[in-house]
């Protein structure tokens, strides 16, 4: 715990902030105190960085194990430097990964803490918004905490002698309440609703194409010297979905 302020205040923060100038908008939308979910695009490696600094609280994320099972002095440090930074690991391979997420991010919620969460599951393979998986739905159905949308988005700023700076802007949106469909976890049709609708959120935040395709299928489905949208035109929602529908208006 010491560890994560310690890196917020004086490891990482003073200097990414003098860095790259990080500008936040909307963090009074974040509790105090309580839980929460944070919901995030994810457009870069460096988003649980830039994200977290903008607000007082800490947010603990989701990360795959590989984070913390090096062997040696790195994987040591590595182990220390992402549980510290407010990581948890979640084992992706394995056949009950998308449920030990649920229920790791529903033990967290339970603590009364912020659980950030990427609902892409991925980062976008080319700056458009992908389709949402369901988990961040089950968990706020579950837990009756709000899901704060949030929008990252990065730009440059020219310098003299042709040199470019990165700057970050986060856009932390109103709080989504989904008390309306309280006992309905579990229901596939009720999820994805309020996935759509979180969704939604997001793309109006950061202003980004939406996808209607998981951004995971699209990434498996590029091969050498394709792009991402020849993968998407290859792609389609699957048919077991087909009552789905694309966030393109409040979902609910």
């Amino acid at each position: 715990m010491l560890f994560y302020w310690f890196l917020k205040f004086v490891g990482i923060g003073p200097v990414v902030t003098v860095l790259f100038r990080p500008r936040a908008e909307g963090t009074e939308h974040v509790p105090a105190r309580g839980a929460a979910i944070i919901a995030s695009n994810h457009l870069s490696a460096a988003d649980w960085v830039f994200m977290p600094l903008s607000i007082r609280r800490r947010v603990t994320f989701l990360a795959k194990a590989e984070y913390f099972t090096g062997s040696g002095v790195k994987g040591f440090f590595q182990r220390a430097f992402f549980s510290g930074a407010g990581q948890v690991p979640i084992d992706r391979t394995s056949a009950s990964a998308a449920e030990d997420a649920i229920q790791t991010g529903l033990r967290i919620l339970r603590g009364g803490q912020i659980l950030g969460i990427y609902p892409e599951g991925t980062r976008s393979p080319d700056g458009r918004l992908y389709r949402g998986k369901i988990g961040v739905a089950r968990m706020a159905l579950q837990t009756g905490v709000p899901v704060i949308p949030v929008a990252m988005t990065y730009s440059h700023k020219r310098l003299p002698f042709g040199r470019r700076i990165m700057r970050v802007h986060v856009r932390f949106g109103e709080p989504l309440d989904f008390s309306r469909y309280e006992g309905l976890a579990g229901d596939r049709f009720v999820e994805r609703s309020i996935t759509d609708e979180i969704m939604y959120e997001i793309m109006t935040l950061s202003g980004q194409e939406y996808v209607d395709v998981y951004g995971a299928s699209v990434k498996k489905s590029m091969t050498a010297g394709s792009s991402a949208a020849d993968a998407v035109a290859t792609l389609q929602p699957p048919v077991r979905e087909a009552g789905d529908r694309a966030p393109t208006s409040l979902a609910g």
